[in-house]
């Protein structure tokens, strides 16, 4: 079990530190700037991965109505949950808020999820970044910004290719096997490069509050596993996407918050805190999580 685990979460964290020990090379020489390829990735490359996962043979759309449903009510849950946990520890909740209830789902939840359950799980995993990457887009905005203007939702990237995807896939069109295996192979950079850039990411930021990033390191995972553990029985899912469901309720706070946070500067120090520590926590709650569901 423990090797199998380590299988598992070796590729992910090696390919991290991979990019934290190349920023921090990078650093000690004028530093290093991630816009132009992080640009390239979540308009091209993740749109490409999510279209592919989302019009392959195998994708059922309707199939995936329950594990959605059980990511936004999981997200939503952790959300109300850690607005009362601010509350308590007298910490503003829009900063507390949105690193407890979005989840690194594309960074580290995609090649996760294909790691643990194989690349047949791919389009189940595509859903549940949709789920999380729309409601932060939309949720996470208005949270920070009630003046926000959330009707351009349509032309983020990742959004428009899903939106394309769903309708080819209601309509029952098949993409040309030429034009399909060009798009896929086009996604498949995504996921590398979304890892590595967590790396990147995590070597720039700092600790300012130490606190508050040990409380999200620990309350993030455990409410959100205990919700997706309910939320699978509930639904009654299957198996798999109930053990998937539980996973992604481990996966630590995203990086777009630390963006969203310098955007609307929402204590930008301690969000990088619990974006940083949160991710390292992972270390332990993301091999935790695969062993109550892998046999």
């Amino acid at each position: 079990m423990l090797l199998r685990i380590l299988a598992i979460v070796f590729p992910i964290f090696a390919i991290v530190v991979a990019g934290w020990l190349y920023a921090r090379y990078r650093h000690t020489r004028g530093g290093i700037d991630m816009t132009f390829a992080n640009q390239l990735n979540m308009e091209i490359f993740v749109p490409a991965l999510v279209f592919a996962a989302l019009t392959a043979k195998s994708f059922d759309l309707a199939a995936f109505d329950r594990l959605a449903i059980g990511a936004l009510v999981m997200l939503l849950g952790s959300g109300l949950l850690a607005w009362g946990l601010a509350r308590l520890l007298r910490e503003q909740p829009k900063t507390f808020t949105p690193p407890m209830m979005f989840v690194n789902a594309g960074n580290m939840g995609l090649p996760l999820m294909m790691l643990a359950f194989g690349e047949a799980a791919l389009p189940a995993a595509v859903v549940l970044f949709f789920v999380e990457n729309t409601l932060h887009y939309t949720l996470g905005t208005w949270l920070l910004d009630h003046h926000a203007r959330l009707r351009n939702l349509w032309r983020v990237p990742v959004t428009f290719a899903a939106l394309v995807a769903f309708a080819v896939n209601l309509a029952g069109i098949e993409v040309w096997p030429p034009l399909y295996l060009s798009i896929k192979l086009v996604g498949d950079v995504a996921v590398p490069l979304l890892l590595f850039s967590l790396g990147v990411r995590l070597a720039v930021s700092t600790f300012s509050d130490l606190r508050i990033g040990l409380v999200g390191a620990v309350f993030r995972p455990l409410v959100g596993m205990t919700l997706a553990w309910g939320l699978g029985k509930a639904l009654g899912l299957s198996e798999r996407d109930a053990t998937m469901l539980l996973v992604f309720g481990a996966l630590p706070p995203a990086v777009l918050n630390y963006v969203f946070a310098e955007r609307y500067h929402q204590e930008p120090g301690k969000v990088a805190s619990l974006v940083m520590l949160g991710n390292l926590g992972s270390l332990l709650f993301i091999p935790l999580a695969l062993a109550l569901v892998l046999e």
